[in-house]
């Protein structure tokens, strides 16, 4: 399929020595939401930081893994692991009033963020959240009368929300973890629409299976970490810049972006190896900033 790219707005540089800025911000951000066209078969895609992704396509909105708190920087901030922030937040959640689900890959707080879910829910009546079936009673738990629709899904399986097919795909942090019953309790999403097809992987590493799997889809856009894998941060690893890449390549991606950088000081990597990777191995790919935009679609 042929693909439109447009990356707004060009030419941003970070100021040095303090936290990222977003290039798109609170009400700048909203501005560039409710103007992003309705019209055709696109789907605008804003980085919203670590793995949380706005999609828009048509009027309907659905977020992935959204993180727009500063809950792990306050529960870490006495600890020997403190969650140091490198980039600004990017807008307050409950300003996001216009989407009708959200997704959850896990249940670790950056990808289940209940700072981030309640005034979610506040602010959009009757939210659906997406999430692995076998994690359904502790994020219930966690976000208990919070008057969200809980859409459970397992591997393989496939669900409608919101106008987009929803497909669960078995995600490796650091294992393919699964309950009693087999569920898997750590999932990426296909997400598709208007002949449109994204992956987001949630958090991973590379493990059987995955690319035969993905290579059904034909994914246009892959949406991966970059952190990488290291035992003495004290947290479940991720893909490194090369993986995502040779991932994407295998997977025959028509467009990789990375993700999982750039928020904790202590779990990040430069995406430098992921752009040498990519440049290597001829995998067209696009570095975006929090809080930019990028937009695909048929020409």
């Amino acid at each position: 399929m042929a693909l439109l790219l447009t990356f707004q707005p060009p030419g941003f540089q970070f100021p040095p020595l303090m936290l990222l800025k977003p290039v798109l911000q609170n009400g700048a951000l909203l501005a560039d939401l409710k103007t992003a066209s309705t019209v055709g078969d696109r789907v605008h895609v804003w980085w919203l930081g670590q793995s949380g992704f706005l999609l828009k396509c048509g009027d309907a909105c659905i977020l992935l893994d959204p993180y727009l708190s500063d809950s792990l920087t306050q529960k870490y901030a006495k600890t020997d692991k403190p969650h140091v922030r490198m980039t600004e937040r990017v807008i307050a959640p409950e300003k996001l009033d216009m989407v009708s689900v959200v997704t959850s890959s896990h249940m670790h707080t950056d990808h289940f963020d209940e700072a981030t879910l309640r005034p979610l829910a506040v602010s959009n009546a009757g939210l659906k959240i997406v999430l692995p079936e076998a994690n359904l009673a502790l994020a219930r738990s966690r976000l208990p009368d919070a008057g969200v629709e809980w859409v459970p899904i397992n591997h393989n399986a496939v669900l409608t929300g919101g106008g987009w097919k929803i497909t669960g795909i078995a995600a490796a942090h650091n294992e393919v973890e699964r309950d009693d019953a087999g569920r898997c309790r750590f999932l990426g999403y296909i997400l598709a629409r208007n002949g449109i097809t994204i992956y987001h992987s949630g958090d991973t590493l590379w493990h059987p299976g995955l690319v035969p799997e993905l290579l059904e889809h034909k994914c246009d856009l892959m949406l991966l970490p970059i952190n990488g894998h290291k035992p003495h941060r004290g947290v479940a690893g991720n893909l490194n810049g090369t993986e995502a890449a040779a991932l994407a390549k295998a997977c025959g991606a028509g467009l990789v972006v990375p993700c999982h950088y750039e928020m904790f000081k202590f779990n990040t990597e430069p995406p430098d190896e992921f752009v040498m990777a990519c440049e290597r191995l001829g995998q067209p790919h696009h570095l975006m900033r929090c809080g930019q935009r990028l937009t695909i679609g048929k020409k």
